[in-house]
């Protein structure tokens, strides 16, 4: 797969998520094996990814009212990250 199609993919992995057909730790496990994708992307890439999927799923154990950082901002972050992954590739 070519790093677009892996970003595509991951896409669409984010979007069952968000939909809750997806579990916060699987679709992490699924975005850690991007190697082509994150290789073609600047290093910050890979380590902010990784910091977002750890705290993603941390905040899974969790209520949203125990938890230190909120999902919906997780989830908000991962977007801009995907969004910024795409901007670069183009």
């Amino acid at each position: 797969m070519t790093p677009l199609q892996q970003l595509d993919a991951l896409n669409a992995r984010f979007d069952e998520f968000r939909r809750g057909s997806l579990p916060p730790h699987e679709f992490s496990r699924q975005a850690r094996q991007l190697d082509t994708l994150l290789a073609a992307l600047p290093p910050a890439f890979s380590e902010v990814q990784g910091q977002l999927l750890d705290r993603l799923e941390s905040s899974a154990l969790f209520s949203e009212e125990s938890c230190s950082f909120s999902q919906q901002g997780l989830i908000d972050n991962l977007q801009v990250w995907i969004d910024k992954a795409r901007s670069r590739l183009a």
